[in-house]
């Protein structure tokens, strides 16, 4: 009897380069058109513009690959003098950049290929070739969303944020393109129309009431507090994918909180105006607003 050995392979995803939208002012307006390949630095980054969207508007690429182009927004300074520009600045990430994968996650895609195997056009297979594409981080599909043949799949970015136009108008293309929609033109089977969408975000006002160790004011604590539930929220929308829905809650947003320096005891704490927690829907994500610390 002759045996069949089956070998799966699961490449390493590698670094990519943020795409972030540049903005060109000559006498207060946008309207300053410059020289593809300018350059241009902000802080320790450098980025280079690719492609005009529309006057004084670019897709600018940075330089450096990895996330390290997500975090820089403000004023952009000419590597080389540009006559005419008064002023230029970055505003929004179209296509966030990517790190390295690291291990850890490597070996846990390695094992949703063994016990989910993507094949046909099946839940696997879209958000296998979505999660593919540079700047998605995670996909949620809703098969036969409107009828059979029909398949909804929303994004959110590879930054765990709400996604550009951009960015889904590419998804979209790439997996099942609007003109040609069920064509098999794309990657979607023959047959499937697919519709790309991204998460929406919902603000996070927090209210607390701290006790302070002695001497402590709220000032010398808010940064921290904000911090802490920052990084809650941001473990919640990277889970977003796998839970049919986000919930926000209380006892874990007081628990990081009470793990601040100068902070010994915490009460009264509300979401949103809301002694409760926070439930969201399956296509809504987290972010934080103001947070407003009372003692």
């Amino acid at each position: 009897m002759s045996v069949r050995t089956i070998v799966l392979v699961v490449n390493s995803q590698q670094t990519t380069k943020a795409i972030i939208q540049g903005e060109y002012y000559a006498n207060g307006n946008l309207s300053m058109d410059k020289p593809i390949g300018s350059r241009f630095n902000i802080e320790t980054v450098n980025f280079v513009a690719k492609e005009k969207i529309s006057v004084g508007v670019y897709r600018m690429e940075c330089e450096q690959a990895g996330t390290i182009g997500n975090s820089v927004f403000g004023n952009l300074l000419p590597i080389e003098n540009i006559n005419g520009l008064a002023r230029a600045e970055l505003s929004d990430i179209l296509i966030p950049g990517e790190d390295e994968e690291t291990d850890q996650h490597l070996r846990e895609r390695y094992y949703e290929t063994v016990n989910e195997p993507a094949f046909g056009g099946n839940i696997a297979d879209y958000k296998r070739k979505i999660n593919g594409i540079d700047g998605v981080g995670a996909t949620k599909v809703f098969p036969v969303w409107q009828g059979g043949g029909t398949v909804k799949c929303t994004i959110i970015a590879a930054d765990w944020s709400t996604p550009s136009s951009e960015l889904v108008s590419q998804v979209q293309t790439i997996i099942d393109p609007t003109v040609n929609s069920s064509k098999g033109l794309g990657l979607a089977p023959i047959g499937h129309e697919v519709t790309i969408t991204g998460v929406s975000s919902v603000t996070v006002d927090v209210e607390t009431t701290l006790t302070l160790e002695t001497g402590m004011t709220p000032p010398q604590v808010q940064q921290e507090v904000e911090e802490v539930i920052r990084q809650y929220l941001l473990s919640l929308r990277q889970g977003w994918a796998n839970d049919d829905q986000i919930v926000v809650r209380i006892s874990l947003i007081e628990s990081a909180i009470l793990g601040v320096s100068g902070v010994v005891d915490i009460t009264n704490t509300k979401l949103n105006g809301n002694a409760e927690n926070l439930t969201l829907d399956a296509e809504e994500i987290p972010v934080l607003g103001q947070v407003t610390i009372n003692v």
